[in-house]
């Protein structure tokens, strides 16, 4: 039901699933595991796999820290994207990547779910993206000592406020990794 003319596809969107990103997160490695079987059943079912990647000064770009974490590996081919905002339209080709693949639907994992994820999704729902966020599949470090809610309290606030986001036009939901139907 996008609102993007002739764009009935639908792409997997892994946001900043990198070492320094998810190292000491909340369900690191029951999130990755999760975003690897999202993986595997996207490549299976033909649905393109978009990786993001953020830098910044603490994320060189090209470094140890900026890479995938070892348990994800794209595949020759896929896209990748490098940002430097919260939001992996800001700045990027992704709009150019995703109509080329004629996507009006994503689905979208990731890290962090108090920056990036929620950036993300906000930004693929106001350009006309129905968006999906993996309820189970998106993670974030613990911000307490800054006045932030613990990190799990962080992803169930995300899911729930995300799961009541409405538009006229598009979609917005949250569904758990096993629940994601790519076809």
């Amino acid at each position: 039901m996008t609102t993007l003319e002739g764009r009935d596809q639908t792409a997997l969107l892994v946001v900043d699933v990198q070492n320094d990103v998810v190292n000491g997160a909340w369900n690191r490695d029951a999130v990755v595991t999760r975003i690897a079987g999202l993986v595997d059943r996207a490549r299976s079912a033909d649905v393109p796999v978009v990786w993001v990647q953020h830098s910044d000064e603490g994320l060189e770009l090209g470094g140890e820290g900026w890479q995938l974490v070892p348990e994800l590996a794209p595949a020759d081919g896929e896209a990748h994207i490098h940002k430097l905002y919260g939001d992996s339209f800001e700045g990027t080709d992704l709009e150019g990547v995703l109509a080329g693949l004629h996507v009006g639907r994503l689905v979208v994992a990731g890290a962090e779910s108090d920056a990036c994820i929620r950036s993300t999704i906000h930004g693929a729902f106001t350009r006309g993206y129905d968006t999906v966020l993996v309820g189970d599949a998106h993670t974030s470090g613990d911000k307490t000592a800054w006045g932030a809610p613990p990190p799990e309290a962080v992803a169930s606030h995300t899911n729930l406020y995300w799961s009541f986001q409405r538009a006229p036009g598009r979609t917005a939901a949250v569904t758990d990794a096993s629940e994601i139907d790519f076809s």
